[in-house]
């Protein structure tokens, strides 16, 4: 009999930065979900996480076991103009998926964005994603357009769609 898990999904806090970090590259390794292809060098991420925290910007992280098994940010764009509208990064190591904590993360993390003012979440997503192009419409992103060959892997080109979801009301 397998022992039962405990998940909680918390707020980026600095004693989660080693353990996203190795989320981070274990994902971006599988060169199939992020843009890059390895986490980049952890005092350049820790810096990162840290802007994060002490700005209170919106980064949920998902703990199963004591262990990261994921993330969710919607962090600010840049520009006066586009002040409204956050970016949705996502991510869950292999063993973390199709256990419905993507959803769990995606939850926490829009309502943070709506929390903070945010009237926008935009996203990159690619185009052979389905299972995050189901998860996102759930939620009730929808496609606004296709990026051509938005992302190359090994010399393979793979289209990106980008996706959009508006603050309730709007």
């Amino acid at each position: 009999m397998s022992e039962p898990t405990l998940l909680r999904i918390e707020p980026l806090a600095e004693r989660h930065f080693a353990g996203l970090h190795q989320a981070l590259d274990q994902v971006a390794r599988e060169k199939r979900y992020l843009a890059f292809t390895q986490a980049p060098p952890f005092e350049e991420a820790q810096a990162f996480y840290r802007c994060i925290v002490s700005a209170n910007l919106c980064q949920c992280i998902a703990v199963l076991d004591d262990a990261v098994v994921g993330w969710c940010d919607v962090l600010p764009v840049r520009g006066e103009a586009r002040a409204h509208v956050g970016t949705l990064g996502i991510g869950l190591v292999p063993k973390a998926r199709h256990r419905g904590i993507g959803d769990r993360l995606l939850e926490q993390a829009i309502a943070g964005a709506w929390a903070r003012g945010m009237a926008r979440i935009e996203l990159a997503v690619r185009a052979d994603n389905l299972n995050a192009q189901a998860l996102y419409q759930r939620f009730g992103f929808v496609q606004e357009g296709v990026q051509r060959h938005a992302y190359c892997i090994d010399g393979a080109y793979h289209d990106s769609l980008a996706m959009a979801l508006l603050r309730p009301g709007l």
